[in-house]
């Protein structure tokens, strides 16, 4: 008896220590040991229960590298059932819906609890005196299936809850979600070995986790978020701001963006903040979920059908939609890449109608094999043009035609080329009359030249006329030529002549920018300008010296001195230097107390723009980072700062404000 009693200490702090990583690595981040340490006490632990099976753990780690796989999905009915909650749209149904609260529950300032709506999969779990013993999906609400043993395999997941006074039995309610990046490379996995492609995260975590195989699940980075409780013995909740801290204690994973707020107007500034940043959040959200933080008032607001009153579901537009491929059409870009492009049925799609999506390359509509009559998912992030993720093949009527992209240019029928090791397929005259209007646009765009009133239609015409045929044309351009142009009258002429006469003063990152030198973006451009300080002293300049610049590969320096050894290039840069009056960068103090320095900007400061916050920091020799990392120095945190600011605490790193990032530039 006495051998055994050390045998299950020994067990029990192996279990013990090896949960803490879990939870330091799954959850915090912020891994304590190395892959190798940990592999070695996991074995420790699974040498011991192989040689004592009858003393091996319900919640022991072991379990969930997962076992034989299942014939089929038992059904698990849940003891309290899962609820739905009903939708909200716009301001107006939100109001609408304080409204109600206010008569039902009696009060007029009402405290709502606000968190991220997690486009996951639903999941309940059920725990007895703090060990988790089942796992089932929503199903129909009563009864859903039985998923523990792939359940067990994800990691962040606690098997037992990490308290000393657990209570008697518990149904936590949440989402199982697959983070963007790791489904990402979950389909490129699945492409290479010729498998099933997802068409979202949200399909990619349902799919993982009702596998039969659950070695398959375990090999699969899952994870989970969790808000809600069916059936409590043992503990009380008095509000849901409570209710998830404790979880929190108990180790399970919890939304790292909400917040208790008072009435409709904070809640909408909630919602209109998730969304400015919904495309940098690590995992798909389709809202937020608004709810009353009081449990007691959640009770007296009462139910109605299968939805509580005292809670709903705010929507932010999709993202993603199904619609129809009309057609496929060809375009030609300015640096002569002619990508496919899919005329669809118009669809609302992140709350604009959207009529066409972009294709890629022909190697992207084989490998999904997309064709003309497809119904095709697609999906929109941030303000870029939408693309089709995937198509629902069971649609097929049979009447679907193949696509392939045409073997001379649309525009001006030169002979496309493709080279080695690249995707992309070109027209190499650089005169072709697409060509020459793409990087027109470009030069003139918000973030390059930003000429208004130099849009698509007015430089279609501009070239079709042959008045304007490189950047420099445009500031040769004279009032009575503009006047020639249909849809322009006097005043509308004077003011393109007064808009183009204002862009001679750029700062000099934008002219690099608008030059549209392939591979060439705005944060290169930074550097080239901070680098040499102005337009003519890039001429000349090759390879090596290049990508001596920080933040400069090899691609992007063969692509510049490329571009640059260009005669027609050269003179063109010429002219611009001796029309235009670039503005260079603040020379950079390299005794300031930004010099070498990384930043990471999170949340949004009282005064500054995140481009004015990054120009400040930049200028004076700092550099912005995207993620928070060990390496970080300094993370600049405003209202709202999420998971950014969370990381920054776990790791230690130095977090300021607007006023402490002010007071550094001193």
């Amino acid at each position: 008896m006495a051998k055994n009693d050390s045998i299950l200490k020994q067990m029990d702090d192996l279990i013990g220590e090896i949960e803490r990583h879990n939870h330091a690595y799954y959850i915090d981040d912020n891994p304590k040991v190395s892959d190798a340490e940990y592999d070695r006490l996991f074995r420790e632990l699974k040498k011991i229960e192989e040689e004592h099976p009858n003393l091996m753990r319900a919640d022991s780690p072991t379990q969930r590298v997962g076992g034989a796989a299942l014939g089929e999905f038992k059904k698990s009915k849940h003891i309290r059932p899962m609820l739905s909650i009903a939708n909200v749209y716009n301001e107006e149904e939100l109001k609408d819906f304080d409204e109600r609260m206010q008569k039902l529950i009696g009060v007029k300032a009402i405290e709502y609890w606000c968190e991220l709506k997690f486009d996951g999969l639903s999941i309940n779990l059920t725990y007895e005196n703090g060990v988790l013993i089942r796992a089932a999906t929503r199903g129909d609400g009563e009864t859903g299936e039985d998923v523990t043993p792939n359940i067990k395999t994800i990691k962040s997941i606690p098997l037992k809850l990490k308290t000393k006074n657990p209570p008697e039995l518990i149904e936590i309610r949440g989402e199982v979600i697959l983070p963007i990046k790791e489904f990402k490379k979950l389909n490129e996995d699945q492409e290479k070995r010729g498998d099933k492609i997802f068409a979202n995260p949200r399909n990619a975590a349902a799919g993982s986790l009702r596998l039969l195989d659950s070695k398959i699940t375990a090999s699969r980075p899952l994870t989970g978020f969790f808000y809600g409780i069916g059936e409590v013995r043992g503990v009380e909740f008095p509000t849901l701001e409570k209710l998830e801290s404790t979880f929190e204690e108990w180790g399970l994973p919890v939304g790292d963006h909400c917040k208790s707020v008072q009435g409709p107007d904070a809640v909408m500034n909630f919602y209109r903040g998730i969304e400015g940043r919904r495309d940098s959040l690590p995992y798909e959200i389709d809202g937020i979920v608004v709810k009353l933080n009081s449990v007691k008032q959640i009770e007296q607001a009462g139910y109605i059908s299968r939805n509580p009153r005292g809670m709903v579901a705010f929507k932010y537009p999709p993202k993603q939609e199904t619609t129809q491929i009309l057609d496929i059409i060809t375009q030609v870009g300015r640096t002569g890449v002619l990508t496919p492009v899919a005329l669809v049925e118009p669809v609302n799609l992140g709350g604009a109608m959207v009529a066409r999506a972009t294709l890629h390359n022909q190697d992207e509509v084989d490998r999904k094999d997309i064709r003309i009559g497809d119904r095709v998912f697609i999906e929109r992030a941030g303000d870029v043009i939408p693309k089709v993720v995937a198509v629902v093949k069971e649609s097929r009527s049979g009447n679907e035609q193949k696509f392939k992209l045409p073997s001379k240019c649309p525009i001006c029928f030169t002979a496309v080329v493709r080279e080695v090791d690249e995707a992309a397929v070109r027209c190499p005259n650089l005169n072709c009359p697409a060509q020459v209007k793409e990087r027109l646009r470009h030069f003139c765009s918000k973030d390059a030249l930003n000429i208004d009133g130099l849009g698509e239609k007015i430089i279609d015409q501009l070239v079709d006329e042959g008045l304007i045929k490189t950047y420099s044309d445009i500031y040769a351009l004279t009032k009575p030529e503009v006047l020639k142009l249909e849809g322009f009258k006097e005043k509308s002429a004077q003011n393109l002549i007064e808009s183009i006469e204002n862009s001679k003063k750029p700062d000099l990152y934008r002219v690099i920018y608008g030059l549209g030198v392939r591979h060439v973006g705005e944060r290169t451009a930074k550097s080239l300008s901070t680098h040499f300080r102005s337009l003519e002293k890039l001429i000349g300049i090759g390879v090596e010296e290049f990508q001596a610049i920080r933040d400069i590969g090899p691609e992007v320096a063969k692509s510049l001195a490329e571009y640059l050894s260009q005669k027609s290039n050269q003179n063109e840069i010429r002219k611009l230097d001796e029309i235009l009056s670039p503005i260079a960068p603040k020379k950079i103090e390299l005794n300031s107390n930004l010099a070498g320095k990384t930043f990471v900007l999170t949340g949004t400061l009282p005064t500054l723009s995140r481009d004015q916050a990054t120009t400040l920091i930049e200028g004076l020799g700092g550099k912005v980072s995207s993620s928070v990392s060990k390496k970080t120095d300094f993370v600049i945190a405003g209202e709202d700062a999420g998971s950014k600011l969370e990381k920054a605490r776990t790791l230690g790193v130095k977090v300021l404000d607007e006023e402490g990032l002010k007071a550094l530039t001193k």
